[in-house]
C-alpha cells in the first residue's frame, strides 16, 4: 500500500481519542473524521478572529484573508480558479438552491435529466422543476447492478435537454460513474451537467477541467474537514443564473448561490483540507501535483483494503452485495442486502466494535429500483484511506459471527 497506516492515522486526533479506542470507524459514507490541519484552523478562528470578517481592523481583516485562502486553496485542489467556489451549510441546501435558480433560468418545455441512483437531494431538487413547467426525464440504473449505463443515458437525451443531474458514484452502489464520457455528450448538446460528488470526494478531490462537469458539489464534513457543503460552478454559468441572495448583492459571485450565511469559521477551516491532502502526498512520495499524487494514493490504498472484503462478501451466498466485486471500479462504500434489515445487523457488529450502519440513506428510489424494501434497507460497510488493514480483518471477523 502505498500510505503508511501508522502516519495517515496520526493527523487525526480522532484515532488518539480515549472513547474511541477499540472501534472500527465504518461509516465514513455519513462523514469522515476531521484532520488536524482542519481543527487547528478551526481552533484559531474561534479564538483570535471570531469577528465579523472584511472590515477595517486587523482581527477582522485577518479573519477576512483566512475565508480568502479557503477559497483559493480548495480551487486548488480541484484545478480550477477561486471564483468556481462556494460554501453553503451542505449539500442538499446547496442543491436546493440551486434547482431554485435553475427554476429561473430553464424556460417551460426544456427538459432536464435525473437518476434514480441519486441521494434524494441531488434527484429531489431537479425533480421539482416538472411544476414549473420542465419536462423531467429519468435516467434508470439496471434493475439486476443499479448501474447506469451510457445506453440507457443516451436514450433520454436529444436538443430538448438543458441539464443532466448525476451522482459521481452512489453512496449504496458505490461505481463509479462516467463522468467524462457524460461530459462530452452534454457539451455536445450545449447543456449542462451537474454531478453530485457528495460519495466520491471522500476518495479523493477530483481534477474538475479533467472532469469536464459544470457544477460540481460535495460535504466538506466528508473530507476530512467541518461541516459545510462546497459547490463548484462554471463561473461563466453561475452569472447567468438569477440571483438567489439579497437583491444589493448581485455583483457579488460568492452571495448570489448561497444566500444561507455560511458559518465564516468553517469556510476558513475548509483551507485545512487542502493542507492534510498535501500531508498526504508527502506520505505517498514521488513528484508531481500534490492534489493529483494525494488522490491516487488515496484510492491505490483504498482498493488494497477493499480486496478481501468483496472477495468475502462475494463468496458469500447469504448476502447480496450491491455494485461490482471489483475494488479498481469502485468506491469502498459496500452495501449488502440481507435477510435482516441492515440497521439490526449494525447494532450487532456495534459488539465487536464495528461502527457501521443499515438503512436506505436517502436513496428511497434506488432502494425501490433494485427490488428492495427502503423501510428494510442495506447493511453499509463504508471506509477511506485512513482504514488499517487490521480493521479489515476485524470486520470479516466480526461478519462471521453476526451474519
Amino acid at each position: 500500500m502505498p500510505l503508511d497506516p501508522q502516519r495517515i492515522r496520526a493527523l487525526f486526533p480522532a484515532f488518539a481519542e480515549p472513547s474511541l479506542q477499540g472501534q472500527a470507524f465504518f461509516e465514513n459514507a455519513g462523514g469522515s473524521y476531521t484532520a488536524k490541519t482542519v481543527l487547528d484552523r478551526l481552533e484559531h478562528y474561534y479564538r483570535a478572529t471570531k469577528v465579523q470578517p472584511y472590515g477595517v481592523y486587523p482581527a477582522s481583516i485577518e479573519a477576512g484573508e483566512a475565508m480568502n485562502l479557503a477559497y483559493e486553496r480548495m480551487a486548488e485542489a480541484l484545478n480550477v480558479s477561486a471564483d468556481w467556489i462556494h460554501f453553503g451549510p451542505s449539500s442538499s441546501a446547496n442543491s436546493y438552491v440551486l434547482g431554485h435558480a435553475f427554476g429561473g433560468w430553464l424556460k417551460e418545455g426544456d427538459a432536464i435529466v435525473v437518476t434514480n441512483q441519486d441521494h434524494e437531494a441531488n434527484s429531489g431538487a431537479w425533480r421539482r422543476l416538472a411544476s414549473r413547467g420542465i419536462e423531467v426525464r429519468e435516467w434508470n440504473v439496471d434493475g439486476g447492478t443499479g448501474r447506469l449505463s451510457l445506453e440507457a443515458l443516451d436514450r433520454v437525451l436529444d436538443g430538448k435537454v438543458k441539464l443532466v443531474a448525476m451522482p459521481h458514484c452512489s453512496n449504496i452502489v458505490g461505481e463509479i460513474n462516467p463522468v467524462e464520457a457524460v461530459a462530452e455528450r452534454t457539451r455536445a448538446l450545449g447543456a449542462v451537467l451537474a454531478v453530485d460528488g457528495v460519495s466520491y470526494a471522500p476518495h479523493g478531490l477530483p481534477d474538475l477541467k479533467a472532469l469536464g462537469a459544470d457544477i460540481y458539489l460535495f460535504s466538506a464534513y466528508k473530507t476530512y474537514g467541518p461541516h459545510q457543503g462546497v459547490m463548484a460552478v462554471r463561473p461563466e454559468l453561475a452569472a447567468q443564473l438569477p440571483n438567489q441572495g439579497h437583491f444589493f448583492n448581485d455583483a457579488k459571485p460568492r452571495y448570489r448561490l448561497t444566500p444561507a450565511g455560511p458559518d465564516h469559521a468553517q469556510i476558513a477551516a475548509s483551507a485545512g483540507i487542502a493542507d492534510y491532502l498535501e500531508q498526504v502526498a508527502e506520505i505517498a512520495g514521488r513528484e508531481g501535483n500534490p492534489f493529483r499524487r494525494a488522490h491516487a494514493a488515496m484510492r491505490a490504498q483504498e482498493i488494497a483494503l477493499a480486496r478481501p472484503l468483496l472477495d468475502y462478501l462475494n463468496g458469500r451466498n447469504d448476502v447480496k452485495l450491491i455494485g461490482p466485486a471489483d475494488p479498481e471500479v469502485r468506491a469502498p462504500t459496500i452495501a449488502v442486502h440481507h435477510a435482516e434489515p441492515g440497521a439490526v445487523v449494525a447494532k450487532r457488529l456495534a459488539k465487536h466494535g464495528i461502527m457501521a450502519s443499515g438503512g436506505n440513506f436517502y436513496a428511497w428510489r434506488l432502494m425501490e429500483a433494485l427490488g428492495i424494501d427502503p423501510q428494510h434497507g442495506v447493511l453499509r460497510l463504508s471506509f477511506v484511506h485512513y482504514t488499517s488493514p487490521e480493521e479489515i480483518s476485524n470486520l470479516i471477523k466480526a461478519l462471521d459471527a453476526e451474519l
